[in-house]
């Protein structure tokens, strides 16, 4: 009964976000409520939230810090070369910039933090985005994707996760992966192209010029996107994406929400700029990203010390102290909040033994005669799994399970914990993923969006990346 009630539980969350019945805030917490309540534990529910509250609470102190701490990189600019530099080279092409956004977010993915990297690929690829009418889902989908492959690094989670579960060296499961996750980066990377060219076939291409003098020759009601051909063609600006050739309105609908707000990433007469601080505050950045890679101190004081260090140094006057936070309260409240209610979701489904019973379920339903292909059942289910579930449930709850099985037939764990990383793509879309919540917020996304575009992109990276094991041997 619980195996079905945990299924359920997830599905309704899932459907009534994607079809926009509940906001992801009230779907995480309303929902797993009513599912403690029919299995009988209600009266537990109090227990089970004050445990998912105090797993989480670090990851949402750190979220709330480094989204103050990154807002005030913004505001001082910068981002702004880079920005800049960017739409340079991209000469304001659609599919550039796409691909573009898909290689700024696998760099940073190397501080093996998913928040930071989301943080700051969208910092810096949304003005650009928002400049040319792109679709934002393109941009959060290909972020998290990419995002997803690079988590597989020894410091990122889940390899250092199965070589605890499994008791193996982290260096013996990531480094023979590397090719197979190489491959993983490559079919990003062919997906970017393929989303850019859409997005190119959709909008056209400017120069940048153009780009900058389309907004200021902007009519109100009136919009002028370049053609490919080099011929204009006008498009009402109601707060739609439109389709435009080749486009889909289903798979553009934040387009153009807040469009009023302008190119901010390159608007050189904002009052929070401080030009002479530029190289302390680049130092500052790189100073907190190096010691969050040697774990010199745990990230939300880093956080902490930083944001607060920033906000003292480029705006020691308390009114504009006081101005900044104010400005990106809603980025963190909708965030923190989103994180909490996200707890409420985890420790329902832990505190009730939902995750168990699924686990146990899946693992009895594989037949005997996969017990010697068992590193390729791995594979296969921890792209549904690492989505449905937590990292630290699947990896130490359901791995386990299925290394043990897979040894009875003389499969390696080694291998078992290889194929256990395939997943990751698509996990870094889960609603149960704290980080994915900052990409969303900051992106002005809503989650069932980004969820009904990137899943199946995703789901792809991740077989890719199994076929890819399979073909080199490394599974």
């Amino acid at each position: 009964m619980l195996t079905i009630l945990g299924f359920a539980m997830i599905a309704t969350f899932l459907v009534l976000i994607m079809l926009k019945k509940m906001s992801p805030i009230a779907a995480l917490v309303l929902i797993p409520a009513l599912f403690c309540v029919a299995v009988g534990q209600g009266a537990k529910l109090g227990d089970y939230v004050i445990d998912g509250v105090g797993n989480l609470a670090p990851t949402a102190a750190m979220l709330m810090f480094a989204i103050v701490y990154f807002g005030v990189m913004i505001d001082v600019g910068l981002f702004d070369p880079i920005v800049r530099g960017i739409l340079r080279f991209c000469k304001a092409d659609p599919m550039r910039i796409v691909v573009g956004t898909a290689v700024l977010a696998a760099i940073v993915s190397l501080d093996g933090d998913g928040s930071t990297t989301f943080m700051i690929t969208v910092s810096a690829m949304y003005p650009l985005y928002k400049r040319l009418k792109m679709s934002l889902v393109v941009m959060t989908g290909v972020a998290a994707t990419a995002n997803g492959v690079m988590n597989t690094l020894p410091w990122g989670g889940p390899t250092a996760r199965a070589a605890t579960a499994l008791k193996l060296d982290a260096g013996d499961i990531f480094v023979p992966m590397i090719p197979a996750l190489g491959i993983g980066l490559v079919a990003v990377l062919l997906l970017a192209v393929v989303l850019g060219r859409r997005e190119r076939k959709r909008l056209g291409m400017l120069t940048l010029d153009e780009a900058l003098a389309t907004e200021t020759a902007m009519e109100p009601e009136t919009v002028l996107v370049g053609a490919g051909g080099g011929s204009d063609r006008t498009r009402k600006n109601s707060g739609g994406a439109g389709t435009g050739a080749g486009g889909d309105a289903a798979e553009h609908p934040a387009t153009d929400e807040g469009a009023d707000e302008g190119f901010k990433g390159l608007d050189p007469d904002r009052t929070t700029l401080r030009p002479k601080l530029y190289w302390f505050n680049a130092g500052l950045t790189i100073a907190l990203l190096t010691a969050m890679i040697m774990e010199l101190m745990p990230i939300p004081v880093l956080f902490l010390l930083g944001a607060a260090l920033a906000l003292t140094v480029n705006f020691p006057h308390m009114p504009d102290q006081r101005a900044r936070i104010a400005a990106h309260a809603d980025n963190v409240l909708n965030v923190s909040g989103m994180v909490f209610a996200a707890a409420v979701f985890t420790g329902v489904l832990s505190g009730t033994g939902m995750v168990e019973h699924m686990a146990d379920w899946l693992v009895g339903a594989i037949p005997d005669g996969m017990g010697p292909h068992m590193a390729i059942v791995t594979g296969i289910l921890s792209i549904p799994l690492t989505y449905f579930m937590s990292n630290d449930g699947f990896y130490f709850g359901v791995v386990p399970v299925l290394a043990e099985a897979g040894a009875a037939h003389g499969v390696s764990p080694l291998e078992i914990a290889r194929a256990s990383l395939v997943g990751q793509p698509l996990h870094m879309s889960s609603p149960l993923v704290p980080a994915v919540y900052v990409l969303v917020g900051m992106a002005k996304v809503e989650f069932g969006d980004h969820t009904r575009f990137t899943v199946k992109w995703a789901a792809l990276t991740s077989l890719v990346v199994l076929c890819a094991g399979l073909l080199f041997g490394i599974i």
